[in-house]
């Protein structure tokens, strides 16, 4: 039970950062953090993704922002319970600046601020219309001119792109361009979203046969509509693509399908872009202010050069294009990779009939799906979660307040605790020769996932198949190259093989800058994705955010939005807000904005 001195203590310390906060106090808001605490901002104070760590850093951005961002209040919510965990109390927070409201989470840790979240949720005079303030749908009264709901949206649709111009022009119309145009279309902001398949949520339903989710549901909601209670705890790709389709007419997208984006150049006077893009078989050029590219956190498939590719008379496809297993029953395929994409299709093939082996060429984190709901993230998505009080808004808030300087000290623990669950199950996978990995510094699964997107599988079934034999294994050997009908290992082994499937990940997303714009702008701007932890695959020097998401990049009105149906929804609302406020001309001024380190 909460000490009511731990409650007290935290309420002072709350108070004194308003006092602080409200005089533009620098040095006094700094001395309220312990030396090594963290303020994480999410466009609330920096007009930027960013943590400060440690007390010079917080002195000197409340230095450079407080003036400009004018607090007005800082408050515990009311409406919520103050915590305590042994020596950490927390508490949810309210606040008020000049421009906007937002909410907070705080840690306080011997009587000082341990970390601080700040998060902007919405800009003063530009609320959206939800509950008290929703549109009244109806027209009462009489008006000959009168105009139907319908009548209204097909109006927009057909002028907007052509006698006016979006504001927003988002290219990649999956879960992120989605979720991002919903928001922006419920702040008022005119967008478009492009994308090259026929529908809205082809790109899931042309993904393999077998592809489903591997988180549950309670963390993949997109924004404003959940899914259904009973909705499938995984849901199959089929699935998904008919809730984004259907999502894109109910929150009444401007969704271009069967467009191609071809070219994009930045007029730094008119301060606009011009984007050529073809639409169904017509050349538009259109004028957007602000350009986001939705293509996917993993940017473009990495099909690596392999001697022999010139020479094989099989099949070669990347993961990302594969079909199914319908084609190659009786046929042998071999799989290069070993993570997610690579287990679900090597178990599909193999139920499909085909012979398949899976090379393995660096080691892969595994952990059961199970495993991974009740030990890491059922506290926070899971229907006990929800009895508790955890709605996905505030569970995405709790897991956002925690800084990724430390975030693998809260991980270690729950991936010590799965390998005690699961030591037969990984004793099976090694006795295989399946090469297992827990990231460098042990702490699993999501850390891997932020700092480099890949080098994992959550196992919903394919490794029973490793272990048993059913799926061959080749594992700690390279590629030499591919003869007319086999792959061929660096130690000689030769593979058979009707099928090569390059289940080898994605390049990072600026490269679809670099075809869209230039090279010299994906330059500029930087890598996307990871955030310089200097582990495998992540390079330093430390970032403490995702290099270049959702946030402003080094190059003027061009932004990134990507990652899982999670992020999609929760970071979606912080470059809404931060497109809106400049739409709105509300001035912005970005706080910790540094050009990628090979240009410094």
């Amino acid at each position: 039970m909460l000490d009511s001195t731990q409650q007290g203590a935290l309420t002072a310390l709350v108070a004194d950062l308003e006092q602080a906060l409200v005089a533009r106090d620098a040095q006094a808001v700094a001395d309220l953090f312990l030396e090594t605490g963290f303020w994480r901002d999410l466009a609330a104070f920096t007009w930027n993704l960013k943590t400060c760590e440690g007390r010079d850093q917080i002195r000197d951005m409340a230095a450079a922002q407080l003036d400009a961002i004018r607090p007005e209040k800082l408050y515990l919510d009311p409406d919520e319970q103050v915590t305590d965990s042994g020596d950490v109390t927390e508490g949810w927070l309210k606040f008020e600046t000049e421009t906007g409201r937002g909410v907070g989470y705080i840690r306080m840790k011997e009587g000082k601020i341990w970390t601080l979240l700040t998060t902007l949720h919405e800009l003063k005079g530009h609320e959206e219309p939800r509950g008290l303030r929703r549109p009244m749908g109806a027209e009462h009264g009489h008006d000959p001119d009168r105009k139907t709901w319908k009548e209204k949206r097909e109006e927009e649709a057909t002028r907007l792109g052509h006698e006016e111009q979006p504001y927003v022009l988002i290219v990649g119309g999956g879960q992120g361009g989605i979720a991002l145009g919903a928001r922006l279309r419920q702040l008022g902001v005119s967008a478009i979203i492009v994308d090259r398949h026929e529908r809205p949520g082809d790109q899931w339903r042309k993904r393999y046969k077998s592809l489903c989710l591997h988180d549950p549901v309670w963390y993949d909601h997109l924004p404003y509509i959940p899914f259904p209670d009973n909705w499938p705890v995984f849901a199959p790709k089929d699935k998904i693509g008919d809730w984004l389709e259907m999502y894109t007419k109910v929150m009444e997208l401007n969704y271009w399908s069967k467009t191609t984006a071809k070219s994009a150049t930045w007029d730094d006077a008119a301060k606009e872009w011009t984007v050529v893009v073809d639409r169904d078989g017509e050349e538009i050029t259109l004028h957007p202010k602000q350009l986001v590219l939705a293509t996917g956190m993993s940017g473009k498939p990495n099909i690596p050069a392999i001697p022999g590719q010139d020479v094989f008379k099989g099949e070669q496809q990347h993961s990302s294009q594969h079909p199914g297993p319908e084609a190659y029953r009786g046929k042998k395929v071999v799989v290069i990779g070993s993570n997610n994409s690579a287990h679900d299709i090597c178990a599909a093939l193999w139920e499909g009939g085909a012979d398949v082996t899976m090379v393995q060429r660096s080691p892969t984190h595994i952990v059961k799906s199970d495993s991974l709901m009740e030990v890491c993230l059922g506290g926070l998505y899971s229907e006990q979660a929800l009895a508790n009080g955890i709605t996905h808004d505030k569970a995405d808030m709790i897991f956002a307040s925690i800084p990724y300087r430390i975030m693998h000290e809260f991980h270690i623990p729950q991936y010590d605790e799965i390998k005690r669950r699961d030591a037969d199950f990984y004793a099976a996978l090694e006795k295989a020769g399946f090469m297992l990995d827990f990231g460098d510094d042990e702490s699993g699964l999501f850390m891997k996932y932020l700092r480099r997107g890949s080098g994992y599988y959550i196992d919903v079934g394919a490794c029973d198949l490793v272990i048993d034999g059913s799926i061959k294994l080749q594992s700690g050997k390279g590629i030499s190259h591919l003869s007319e009908d086999a792959v061929v290992l660096d130690d000689g082994t030769e593979l058979p093989a009707d099928l090569v499937v390059y289940a080898t990940g994605y390049g990072s997303m600026n490269g679809w800058a670099a075809d869209l714009i230039s090279q010299e702008v994906a330059d500029r701007v930087g890598k996307c994705w990871g955030l310089g932890s200097d582990t495998t695959k992540d390079p330093g020097p430390w970032e403490g955010e995702q290099r270049n998401m959702w946030k402003p990049t080094m190059q003027e009105g061009l932004w990134f939005h990507g990652g899982n149906l999670h992020q999609s929804r929760h970071y979606s609302r912080y470059l809404s807000l931060q497109l809106k406020a400049r739409q709105a001309g509300i001035d912005t001024p970005v706080w910790g904005m540094e050009p990628p380190h090979h240009l410094k």
